[in-house]
């Protein structure tokens, strides 16, 4: 059940949705439509949603409703339009481009029961208002929470940057979670975001620290290039240092999970108690100087 917002010593809560009422607040979340977007820079339709998904998303209340103070996000094996599964993206940006809702730096905390099992993607996550360094991932993406569908005890975060595909790069920290636990239990996931420096926390215990990353908005025949040297490179700490908007969703199949199998359980539901989100008191400070071997080439080549 949604409750009362807990404090956090070092930070104050600006926006949350603890989901008491009866419906989705439409106020503060919208929904991608469909099984794939349109790319306007190159005049092309982009199937599958980029990875060869193979669920529609909707906003039917079959898919993505609140109830008793939890929001359950459900993809469902039925046909439409040419799809085997619907399911629901939930997102802070609403689809003409409008934000809702977006942060830069801060905390952010997803309290979730997520599903599990081969060709399921759940996902808590971040992507950039703006795009204001090019394509993914020139402009940044941060993971909170995203599963390989059949390994439900391993919590994946990550976060992409470098280059617009297909030079993108990723980092992603594997967490185990203790005791025989799995996804579909409670976890609390948290990321705090500060100039220079990300970190992620599954049940308040650190599961990574990234202050290496990089943004280079060049592009050849319209795709995006390795960064070669310094002058190649937006100035740090680019492109985390712009609004981000929140997501949420459940996709199914992939490049990423594989297609289901016989033994994947549908209805499958994300369930979501609460997401809030905090920025620092006092502010954040000057940002943390860039370190070493962060860059493409500076890193060792294998003979």
């Amino acid at each position: 059940m949604g409750h009362a917002a807990q404090k956090v010593p070092g930070w104050k809560l600006v926006w949350h949705d603890e989901f008491e009422g009866s419906e989705i607040d439409r106020t503060k979340w919208d929904f991608d439509i469909g099984n794939g977007f349109y790319d306007y820079k190159n005049h092309a339709w982009v199937p599958g949603w980029g990875n060869e998904e193979l669920q529609y998303y909707t906003d039917a209340p079959a898919n993505a409703a609140v109830k008793d103070g939890r929001l359950t996000i459900r993809a469902r094996k039925e046909a439409l339009h040419g799809c085997g599964y619907t399911s629901a993206r939930l997102k802070t940006r609403q689809r003409d481009g409008t934000p809702l809702f977006t942060t830069q730096y801060g905390r952010v905390e997803f309290r979730a029961q997520v599903p599990w099992g081969k060709g399921l993607w759940p996902a808590l996550w971040m992507l950039p208002q703006d795009d204001r360094y090019g394509g993914w991932a020139a402009s940044g993406e941060i993971d909170l929470m995203e599963i390989v569908g059949d390994k439900p005890h391993e919590v994946l975060n990550s976060i992409h940057f470098g280059s617009t595909h297909p030079k993108r790069t990723l980092i992603t920290t594997v967490y185990p979670l203790p005791n025989g636990s799995t996804v579909a239990d409670w976890h609390v996931y948290t990321v705090e975001w500060e100039p220079g420096e990300i970190r992620f926390y599954v049940d308040g215990v650190q599961t990574g620290s990234h202050q290496h990353w990089w943004s280079c908005s060049q592009l050849k025949n319209g795709q995006g290039v390795e960064a070669r040297k310094a002058a190649d490179l937006n100035p740090w700490p680019a492109p985390f240092d712009q609004r981000f908007y929140l997501v949420m969703n459940v996709a199914v199949g992939g490049n990423f999970p594989g297609a289901p199998d016989e033994a994947t359980r549908f209805p499958a539901e994300l369930v979501v108690d609460y997401v809030r989100v905090y920025e620092k008191v006092g502010g954040y400070g000057p940002t943390k100087p860039i370190g070493k071997g962060q860059f493409p080439w500076q890193v060792k080549k294998k003979a």
